[in-house]
């Protein structure tokens, strides 16, 4: 049986106490931001973890919504600050935790890392007594997680890659799986947990992390932003948080495939790529999806793709080396069609009623 949470309708209007949070304390109905200090920066300039939250009126879940765990990753960035200005959030139930930057230090370096070389994503759960990036991630734990029964943590692909828009969970967690196909992206790729990732780390403390994937570092792509915004609301109201919009029964979208495996095609010579195919594009085994030649034309080779899937990761960078990572393929549980998925969920997305906001430019 699906496992569905109360809507926000069904809250009863009761007093809540405020929400505790490094020191301070917001009432319920309120909203504020609080500066959690990290560090003393080289320059003598403080460094903050810095978190918006909204503390509804309602009884609800906590959730928190965070980005630029990788500090070049952008996308996340815009679509918590088109969030934060939602009508949606106005009267929520529950508590809302929005952190829009993780990692400081990367994204004014416009850096995946931090100072130290870490990837903080590889960090968790953290070390208070460890190194700039351990303890990022434990002062992360012990403020945000620790606090909240689902969390939504936005990414886009490394420098030189893109993303289709996608959520990564474990399938078999169940109230994950049905986030996720309340979020309604146009992919779900069931990924395992890898080693010091906050999806991991949360999990082990019993708090199911989607972790949604779109476009490239340094960039914003519209199209990605408004799937993840519209899929982030789309969660909120499952959850029981946020009110449906009036609008919101032309808003059904198709439940999204979840793949069992993917892979990526990689490099078996260097030069120059030319890529015949998109993410979103479906492709058969054996399709020819790129050619990669010499500077003089030389030499060419094929990159076919190994088995049939959806290409739901790509290089944007056209020179390659022998093993670069070229084309990223996940399997379908059925036979897809010739159409580009994103196309498809373009054209819908223009009359998504989530998006129905003043704000979502």
């Amino acid at each position: 049986p699906k496992l569905r949470a109360p809507r926000a309708e069904s809250h009863p209007l009761v007093p809540r106490n405020p929400f505790e949070l490094a020191g301070a304390s917001i009432a319920p109905g309120q909203r504020q931001v609080i500066d959690i200090p990290l560090s003393m920066m080289s320059d003598h300039t403080p460094a903050s973890l810095s978190i918006q939250v909204i503390h509804g009126k309602r009884p609800g879940p906590t959730l928190f919504v965070s980005a630029a765990i990788h500090g070049d990753e952008v996308i996340g960035v815009e679509i918590i600050r088109r969030l934060v200005g939602t009508k949606a959030l106005n009267r929520i139930a529950g508590t809302l935790l929005l952190i829009p930057i993780v990692n400081t230090f990367g994204f004014i370096g416009r850096s995946r890392y931090l100072p130290d070389r870490r990837d903080l994503n590889r960090s968790f759960p953290g070390n208070s007594k460890g190194s700039l990036a351990a303890r990022l991630a434990n002062l992360f734990m012990a403020e945000i997680v620790s606090r909240c029964d689902y969390g939504i943590d936005l990414h886009s692909a490394a420098i030189h890659r893109t993303n289709l828009p996608q959520l990564r969970i474990d399938a078999a967690d169940e109230k994950a799986a049905e986030l996720a196909k309340a979020f309604a992206p146009p992919v779900i790729l069931n990924a395992s947990f890898r080693e010091g990732s906050l999806r991991h780390a949360a999990s082990l403390s019993g708090v199911p992390v989607l972790v949604f994937e779109a476009g490239e570092a340094l960039r914003i792509d519209e199209m990605a932003v408004r799937v993840g915004l519209s899929g982030v609301l789309r969660a909120m109201r499952h959850l029981g948080m946020i009110s449906k919009p009036r609008s919101a029964k032309t808003g059904a979208l198709p439940s999204p495939p979840i793949t069992l495996k993917s892979s990526w095609m990689r490099a078996d010579d260097g030069g120059i790529l030319r890529a015949r195919c998109h993410v979103g594009d479906f492709v058969e085994k054996d399709v020819l999806i790129g050619q990669i030649s010499d500077p003089f034309g030389g030499r060419e080779t094929d990159v076919r793709a190994s088995f049939a899937g959806l290409v739901v990761g790509a290089a944007t960078l056209p020179v390659v080396n022998q093993g670069d990572a070229l084309f990223h393929i996940a399997t379908l549980p059925i036979k897809a069609g010739s159409e580009n998925v994103f196309e498809i969920r373009e054209g819908s997305i223009e009359l998504d009623p989530w998006l129905d906001d003043d704000l979502v430019f």
